[in-house]
């Protein structure tokens, strides 16, 4: 679906999480006053504002329905995000009563809203750069605190602030060039070639520190993670040199053996998988167990996936409280019972059900919990969130270099003011088709085409 680049009509959507306590209705265009006069109660003060206004009233769920309570949100053009008056009325988070005010807000002069189409109004009214309205995506869909950290770096400009200063870099040289071009009969030199060479080096510096930077980050999240974390001497770290195949994790029948986290990347069934061993969850409060503590929580808030470990021999007292001590994230977690061969005899043992039952020593289970870790993989190995602008910075990143490598061999040469300017031109369209300073419909349509409806 090509994306809508009209932007004199009015859209409206549902904003919020389906099964939230609170919904949101959005709405942005010219005709969002008259929507909002006709649906809620809030009369014509709220639109008359100059600046950003909230009033409680209600809002019209049709015959079915009736009124309900809500509060209105309004924005005049120039103060909201799309730079267009803009809307938010939040109510219950009902999905029949959220589709029933969105249907009446349609019939008074708004309609559905595409994928992104809010993001992508905001993009054309200049508001946000396309890296930024690109990490709006990200954040969307992170689903580990650094995915999260790395969208909201690139949202406050992460990637726009070196970008711009290689582009005035460029405008101001391109500017000194085209002086002394029109000033050519009278032997006037705006900027020498030395100058020229120097910015030129100092702008592909930037340019290549970006590409490396977009790459690692490619490679970083092409990989998934796997964090085991448990109580202390729970045979973490042997089940982990165990599944690697290494000996890179300290093994010792004294619990707080690990300190810091260990890692090590292998390669199961052209599946990369980052195998994480952490320090053991332990009552003391020293210094050092603190700190082992932190970046422990660190690495699980990190993880694709967590194995939680529990030794056999004594799980029966840690099954109450270890359920408490491991943090839980969410998603992928494999719960697993390591030593069993010290415990053989009193199997089955409370906490089982649901458990991979493993042995370092014998490698029971071994298999079964490789295969448990490529499975859920499998469902989460996908496109890093910011690969789209990944693969374009870098195509982009790399015309732009090319350019100013041909200007800096233009000026060695002695080739010419006007030669280096044309290079430098080149390196400017290149830097503009990042931010999207300049776009085709294409690049839009597939930015656009991935955000959910009402962002």
């Amino acid at each position: 679906m090509q994306p809508r680049l009209e932007i004199d009509d009015t859209i409206a959507a549902i904003a919020s999480t389906r099964g939230g306590l609170r919904g949101i209705v959005r709405l942005s265009g010219p005709a969002v006053a008259k929507c909002l006069l006709d649906c809620t109660d809030v009369g014509d003060d709220v639109t008359q504002e100059q600046g950003a206004r909230r009033s409680c009233g209600h809002v019209s769920a049709g015959p079915r329905f009736g009124r309900l309570p809500c509060d209105v949100y309004f924005w005049p053009g120039g103060k909201s995000y799309t730079k267009q008056p803009s809307a938010e009325i939040h109510m219950q988070g009902s999905s029949p009563l959220l589709a029933a005010v969105l249907e009446h807000v349609c019939r008074s002069g708004a309609r559905l809203a595409g994928p992104g189409e809010f993001t992508l109004r905001a993009f054309l009214a200049g508001r946000l750069d396309l890296t930024q309205a690109e990490a709006v995506l990200g954040v969307i869909d992170a689903d580990t605190q650094g995915e999260l950290d790395l969208a909201l770096q690139q949202l406050a400009g992460g990637l726009a602030g070196p970008l711009q200063q290689i582009r005035e870099t460029l405008l101001n040289l391109l500017a000194d060039l085209e002086a002394g071009l029109d000033f050519v009969e009278e032997d006037i030199q705006f900027v020498s070639i030395d100058t020229l060479v120097e910015e030129i080096d100092r702008c592909l510096s930037i340019a290549d520190q970006l590409v490396e930077q977009i790459r690692q980050r490619t490679d970083r999240r092409s990989v998934v993670r796997a964090v085991f974390v448990g109580p202390g001497n729970a045979g973490k770290s042997s089940l982990f040199n165990r599944l690697s195949e290494s000996q890179e994790a300290i093994v010792a029948d004294l619990a707080g053996t690990t300190r810091d986290y260990v890692t090590i990347t292998v390669q199961w069934d052209e599946v990369a998988v980052e195998l994480v061993d952490t320090a053991g969850i332990v009552s003391s409060t020293d210094g050092i167990a603190a700190e082992a503590s932190a970046r422990r929580e660190s690495a699980v808030a990190n993880a694709d996936i967590r194995i939680v470990c529990r030794p056999a021999d004594g799980l029966a007292e840690q099954h109450q409280s270890s359920e408490t001590d491991v943090p839980a994230i969410g998603r992928g977690t494999i719960h697993v019972i390591t030593k069993c061969d010290r415990r053989p005899d009193r199997l089955p043992i409370p906490g089982q059900q649901g458990s991979i039952i493993t042995s370092s020593k014998t490698g029971q289970g071994v298999d079964e919990l490789r295969a448990e870790i490529l499975s859920m993989a499998g469902k989460q190995v996908r496109a890093p969130i910011m690969a789209g602008t990944a693969v374009r910075c870098a195509e982009s990143l790399h015309q732009t270099g090319t350019a100013l490598r041909h200007a800096r061999e233009a000026c060695q040469d002695q080739l010419g003011e006007e030669i280096v300017a044309v290079e430098l031109r080149e390196a400017l369209h290149g830097l503009a088709t990042i931010v999207g300073a300049v776009y085709t419909d294409d690049i839009l349509d597939r930015l656009f085409s991935r955000f959910c409806i009402g962002k």
